[in-house]
């Protein structure tokens, strides 16, 4: 885990690295799966957010959200404005517009 700018949330959040992240995904996916079995969708999700809420300390409200606060998932910090690119591939900041050399 690693407090991460997320673009999405506009704000700092714990990052998942991949062993967290491959855990809540397989959560995520049981939760996916148990529809029938749980129509509510706060239920069915349950058991994911918990993951999350307690491996961070962080209150996480949709089980969505949780799948982009995956480390992996973002590029290298930018150089103007230290906010991590959107991705490795990315030519200019989403936050600040800097241009990625």
């Amino acid at each position: 885990m690693k407090m991460l700018w997320c673009w999405r949330c506009k704000m700092e959040v714990p990052m998942m690295n991949e062993e967290e992240y491959k855990n809540a995904l397989k959560l995520y996916a049981d939760g996916i799966r148990d529809k029938d079995t749980y129509p509510d969708f706060q239920t069915r999700f349950k058991a994911v957010l918990d993951f999350y809420n307690k491996a961070t300390g962080w209150e996480a409200k949709h089980p969505n959200a949780i799948l982009h606060h995956r480390i992996a998932l973002y590029g290298p910090p930018c150089e103007k404005c230290g906010k991590p690119y959107r991705t490795d591939k990315a030519s200019f900041c989403a936050a600040c517009g800097n241009k990625r050399p």
